[in-house]
């Protein structure tokens, strides 16, 4: 016997008839208005036979899309939920046969455009450019982030009789007032108190830094010192986030005599501040106070991200001088050859860097300013923006749902000012021009600069998932520091930040080793060996061949003429941009 459809079914078969009726219509116009916008771009074309197998992706997959929710829906009346998304991977999105059908073709709409994206033709800049605009699009669009289209934040709304949508609109108004969104709870933290604990004291500082001594943890360390030169554009204690996950206080326990550069949040007052200011004021000045502090003429370094660039900056600088201070240098995300920068390429061209140099550089009309350190920060959370920025408008503003406590999150909304005229030569001289493994192109602290120079072991460590740092890109380090003949290339798994902060203790990820160093990385990677835990063991062990004999720990933090200036942190990371 036939069963006489439902009249739900029925609507529903009939607006499936209707529509696909309208599908080639519709594709073939959109594709139309599509080409003729990359004709209006120069240089760019998308081919025609691309787009017809667009057209043809896009029928086929719509039909087959409508032909599953009648099935789904003709069979137990609910259709089933888009697979494979997290975005929608909650009941309601199931419960919901209307948000079902709209999450699907949301994301069958979204995986066209960026085929379509993907097939224009043009140079590789412009593409890149192109998919990640596109991206930024698509991501945005998701129903999931508007209250009329996300059944899990209407369902929330009636259970609380709209007092999740007023808590939401409250935290919202919050975020407005201190101009950012807000990613976790950041009354739980504070500096000093529950992150960057480990114990120390501030024994130098200048207008850029203070340079922090950790108390030792071993009654006997290494004779030659430890120096952590950070990133400038975030604060120091990344690195000592927590003691179980402190790669300050690992290094400690293993008996090092370990020094900190801490940066300052710069204000106007430095808004003049050079690269060379950076140079000269920041490792240089921390390598003399260190060599002073513990009398040891050579000591160890490691510079993250870019400050493994200001740190190698430096030691090149210092080699030109007739200085080899650096018994080894270990390199962590960090960038010297600029022509494989990642997701990053896409803000830097000429015309972007000129900008900055005449609106906060030295060609500014009103004198030099600030990269504003909220700037860098929002640009950092659009590089990943359905887990950085979209998630939170959905937990925070749809749902009413305050972020939990995350000292990671908590450290990456703390941002950092930049003073322009150092941060316009940066973008020039390295994201732009790729000058910096020249040798002898650029001038430094009034001497030419060669990378070559820097000939003490090297340790360079990548993030195989990093979107800032490309591992690739890290591993190119290894044909600019051409004058070390010791150097180690160690890649881990996970991203820029979770790649490096991942302890010993924990036995998580996994890391790659391989003692010969191919030009190619991709070369390198082929007879790498990947082994399951931490990175930091094989790093510890290395550093320790080169940490020198064993002496007792000093008792005391300075020296006669570093009295100490306060505890640690000190007070320059507690600077709020």
């Amino acid at each position: 016997m036939t069963q006489k459809p439902v009249p739900a079914v029925d609507a529903l078969g009939q607006a499936a008839q209707a529509t696909q009726a309208q599908v080639q219509a519709n594709v073939q116009a959109f594709s139309t208005a599509m080409t003729d916008m990359w004709k209006t771009m120069s240089g760019l074309s998308l081919p025609m036979d691309a787009m017809a197998k667009l057209q043809g992706d896009y029928i086929s997959q719509a039909t087959a899309m409508w032909n599953n929710t009648l099935t789904a829906f003709q069979k137990d009346g609910t259709p089933a939920a888009p697979l494979g998304d997290k975005r929608f991977s909650a009941e309601a999105w199931a419960k919901n046969p209307a948000a079902a059908l709209y999450a699907q073709a949301y994301l069958l709409n979204a995986r066209t455009l960026l085929q379509m994206a993907e097939s224009v033709q043009g140079d590789a800049k412009t593409k890149a450019r192109i998919r990640f605009a596109v991206q930024q699009w698509v991501d945005a669009a998701s129903p999931a982030n508007y209250l009329a289209t996300n059944p899990e934040a209407l369902a929330k709304a009636i259970e609380t009789k709209g007092e999740s949508i007023t808590q939401g609109l409250q935290l919202l108004w919050k975020d407005i007032e201190q101009g950012h969104m807000s990613q976790t709870d950041e009354t739980v933290f504070e500096v000093g108190r529950n992150v960057a604990t480990s114990e120390g004291a501030v024994v130098f500082e200048n207008e850029l830094f203070q340079l922090i001594e950790y108390k030792p943890l071993t009654t006997k360390v290494h004779a030659r010192p430890m120096l952590f030169v950070p990133p400038c554009i975030n604060k120091y204690y990344i690195l000592d986030l927590q003691p179980e996950n402190s790669v300050i206080r690992y290094t400690v326990e293993n008996g090092h005599r370990v020094f900190v550069v801490s940066w300052r949040n710069p204000d106007a007052s430095l808004a003049a501040k050079t690269w060379d200011d950076y140079i000269e004021q920041g490792p240089i000045a921390a390598i003399a106070q260190v060599q002073d502090i513990t009398g040891s003429e050579q000591i160890n370094t490691l510079g993250f991200c870019v400050g493994g660039t200001i740190l190698a900056t430096a030691l090149a600088v210092l080699a030109a001088r007739g200085e080899q201070p650096a018994a080894s240098m270990t390199l962590l995300t960090t960038l010297l050859d600029f022509s494989e920068t990642g997701i990053l390429d896409v803000f830097v061209d000429e015309a972007s860097v000129k900008l900055r140099e005449v609106t906060i550089g030295t060609q500014a009309p009103g004198g030099p300013g600030l990269l504003k350190g909220k700037e860098l920060a929002t640009t950092f959370s659009f590089l990943r923006p359905n887990d950085l920025v979209w998630n939170y408008v959905v937990g925070n503003y749809l749902k009413g749902e305050a972020p939990p406590p995350f000292d990671l999150l908590y450290w990456n909304g703390d941002s950092t000012n930049l003073p322009g005229p150092m941060y316009c030569w940066y973008l020039r001289h390295t994201y732009l021009d790729n000058a910096l493994r020249q040798p002898g192109a650029l001038t430094v602290c009034g001497v030419p600069l060669d990378l070559t120079k820097v000939t003490c072991p090297v340790f360079i460590y990548g993030s195989r998932e990093d979107h800032i740092v490309p591992w690739q890109a890290a591993y190119k380090s290894t044909g600019v520091l051409a004058g070390s003949k010791d150097k180690t290339f160690v890649l881990g798994a996970s991203g820029h930040i979770a790649g490096v902060i991942n302890p010993a203790s924990k036995n998580k990820r996994s890391h790659w080793i391989n003692s010969k160093l191919p030009a190619a990385a991709d070369d390198w990677f082929k007879t790498a060996t990947e082994t399951p835990g931490s990175w930091w063991p094989v790093w510890s062990g290395w550093l320790g061949q080169h940490g020198g004999k064993q002496v007792p720990a000093p008792k005391a933090y300075g020296n006669r003429s570093h009295k100490v200036i306060e505890a640690a942190p000190g007070r320059y990371v507690k600077q709020k941009a």
